[in-house]
């Protein structure tokens, strides 16, 4: 059997415009599928063996892993139909909706280049655990789905229609997906009401990193907004705080807001631009061991930070904060995070397919289990309907004084430079 290469993501959803990282196959298609119609039990055991061997819950949901693969190896397969449909029964029965069997073309849809393009509306979505509705992580900013006003925490209820009930989460995304400049309805509940959104699908390029010169009461900020950690996001983030250094900022406001998040090594390497020294994330696999990242004495700025949270925040986004949280680095405006903290997994199979596989999971430098807890900002503003509505309506207001949140942060980090001078002028009359 050969081996595959295979990336990490965090494991916040599914993306219904791209995948973050995904493995590749070097095995010749022809080949690979002719194999599998003669041995259809092959693929099957590949997905046992890489679950077996990695899955982050060692009881793999209080089930005996071995009675299954004896059971599911001992059936007859007709053909891919019937073995894609018993890998997937076996692997629903882990009751992990981030650990996720994809057939080749659903597998082929997730291989989307993360250094830019996207295809799609432009949402992240996931799927509950207990009452299996299908939420609405977070739009991706300067995508049909966010012009529109889709929200994080939207339940999906229906697509062109067709209900989103008993559906698998892989479905609805391959619902959502389809041809540039074709069109699909998605019908939402929010606050028990019933939304339309009539959505054109796009192909989108995506700069993650924005940044501007604000000039306030204490002094020049750096604005900087981050809209998800893909492969470009940490040059991006790097070169955004270098150019505002060369203006001489007092202090950041760095914007996560509708982050859903993205690779795991882009956010260790930008939690490493703000942070000296100290751990960014431990990451937990199933024998609880812990590989810890820690940063490495490269930070590009020590300047007060202030960071923009809100529900939509999810991920990546959660590591970062929390590690700047922990760190006393950085002072959280806004809201509670999505909470999801998983790391999986994502292989190519000999045949095509895929799997994705929770294998981990990441806890803060105080030891706080994200996937459970979310990320609690140090400052609670929640925002209006009437307000997000008015930022909605132009979103050059957003990250500007008539932002409520980004008015709280600059409020704090007013407080905080005021409070390093007083600090620094006490230390002046001492030293004298």
């Amino acid at each position: 059997m050969a081996t595959k290469k295979h990336g990490l993501i965090l494991g916040a959803a599914a993306l219904a415009s791209m995948a973050v990282v995904v493995a590749g196959t070097s095995i010749h298609w022809s080949q690979s599928q002719a194999f599998f119609r003669e041995s259809p039990k092959e693929v099957i055991d590949e997905v046992w063996q890489l679950i077996d061997n990695e899955y982050v819950d060692e009881t793999f949901n209080a089930q005996d892993w071995q009675a299954i693969r004896t059971d599911y190896l001992n059936r007859d397969y007709t053909d891919s139909g019937d073995a894609y449909e018993a890998i997937r029964e076996m692997v629903d029965s882990l009751g992990d909706p981030y650990t996720r069997f994809m057939d080749p073309e659903e597998f082929r849809n997730m291989q989307i280049d993360t250094s830019g393009e996207l295809t799609g509306v432009g949402i992240q979505i996931s799927q509950e655990e207990e009452t299996e509705e299908i939420v609405v992580v977070s739009p991706i900013e300067d995508t049909p789905a966010f012009e529109a006003g889709l929200r994080s925490g939207d339940v999906l209820i229906r697509i062109d229609g067709q209900t989103t009930a008993g559906m698998d989460l892989s479905d609805a995304v391959n619902l959502i997906r389809g041809p540039v400049d074709s069109e699909v309805t998605l019908t939402v509940l929010r606050e028990g009401e019933e939304i339309d959104f009539d959505l054109v699908r796009a192909r989108i390029e995506i700069h993650p990193v924005r940044y501007a010169y604000h000039p306030e009461q204490e002094g020049g900020v750096g604005y900087i907004r981050l809209t998800q950690f893909s492969a470009n996001a940490a040059s991006e983030m790097r070169e955004a705080i270098q150019e505002l250094e060369l203006r001489d900022v007092t202090g950041y406001v760095l914007d996560l807001r509708s982050n859903p998040g993205g690779l795991l090594y882009s956010s260790i390497d930008i939690s490493r631009m703000w942070l000296s020294d100290g751990t960014i994330v431990s990451t937990v696999n199933r024998e609880g061991t812990l590989d810890e990242n820690v940063a490495n004495n490269r930070a590009l700025t020590d300047k007060p930070l202030v960071v923009l949270v809100d529900g939509g925040s999810a991920s990546a986004s959660e590591i970062l904060s929390g590690a700047l949280q922990d760190n006393n680095r950085a002072v959280l405006v806004g809201t509670k995070t999505f909470g999801k903290g998983l790391v999986q997994s994502v292989r190519g199979l000999g045949d095509g397919s895929g799997i994705a596989v929770t294998i981990a999971k990441y806890l803060t430098p105080s030891g706080r289990d994200i996937n459970t807890l979310g990320i609690e900002p140090d400052f609670m503003v929640e925002l209006t309907d009437d307000q997000r509505e008015y930022l909605s309506e132009d979103r050059d207001r957003i990250g500007t004084l008539e932002d409520p949140q980004y008015a709280k942060a600059i409020e704090v980090l007013n407080d905080l430079l005021r409070g390093q001078r007083e600090a620094a002028s006490v230390e002046g009359v001492t030293a004298n």
